[in-house]
């Protein structure tokens, strides 16, 4: 796809530095996976959290103590995650990680699409839904036995070695971030000299502040995004475009193709 010359002038000056740079980052977030069918949280009016209270429903201490209406809420979410498949923005951030153009990918996400699009390593920040632990003995499992016959049914998932509670290993409001996520986060952030921001709209602490990081070591900033971040000023690039169809395009280019 060709843009107007002035977006096709910032799609090959992404691309050229991306081509450039020694070791490149990858932040997502909820924007990158809106067009599997997978809503975000913050927008207006289509946001989890615009018909929802998140501290009634996500939070660890409703999960202590009503386990059940955290699971009522999520139930649906959980069966649009499993139906969802990877878009053409998650494969292009795969091709650039297999062809060596990207070091990392740091995702806000749950939702596993980038594994799924075939990259590899990928930091989740905010936890992931591949896994559930138990609340009572802390065994951990693998989603399949569990959260698909939920979906399904809505039974209550419970460890088979104790009989508690399962809980997906997904972060909830009241919780601390995975430590070694946010450790391996930001020492990419740290070492990079390339960070694309992708989907985000930079609100979430600590994770937010991660393209700060990078760029007082010095480096690039290329900001994928529909709606501005805090960030767009210090920014070599910044596009609107859907990530769909704009990422594509800057892998193209970056190819050569």
């Amino acid at each position: 796809m060709n843009f107007l010359d002035p977006v096709q002038e910032q799609v090959e000056y992404a691309a050229e530095l991306i081509r450039n740079a020694r070791q490149a980052v990858a932040l997502t977030g909820a924007g990158i996976s809106t067009p599997s069918g997978i809503p975000d949280f913050r927008s207006e009016g289509t946001g989890l959290w615009s018909r929802e209270e998140p501290l009634e429903v996500a939070s660890i201490n409703t999960f202590r103590a009503h386990p059940e209406h955290f699971f009522s809420w999520f139930r649906p979410l959980a069966g649009q995650i499993f139906r969802a498949e990877p878009n053409p923005a998650h494969l292009a951030l795969a091709k650039l990680q297999q062809h060596g153009f990207l070091h990392s990918i740091i995702t806000q996400n749950i939702d596993m699409l980038h594994t799924k699009a075939g990259s590899q390593g990928v930091i989740e920040t905010h936890g992931t839904l591949a896994s559930l632990s138990c609340t009572q003995c802390y065994q951990q499992y693998g989603y399949e036995e569990f959260l698909p016959p939920f979906v399904q049914t809505g039974a209550l998932p419970h460890c088979p070695a104790c009989g508690a509670i399962l809980k997906p290993d997904v972060i909830l409001f009241g919780e601390q971030l995975p430590y070694k996520a946010l450790h391996l986060a930001r020492q990419a952030a740290r070492a990079c000299d390339l960070i694309l921001v992708i989907g985000s709209s930079l609100e979430v602490l600590p994770v937010a502040g991660l393209p700060m990081q990078a760029i007082d070591q010095g480096a690039h900033l290329i900001i994928l995004n529909h709606t501005p971040t805090y960030l767009n000023v210090r920014a070599d690039v910044v596009l609107t475009h859907d990530v769909v169809t704009i990422l594509p395009a800057i892998l193209r280019q970056v190819l050569h193709d």
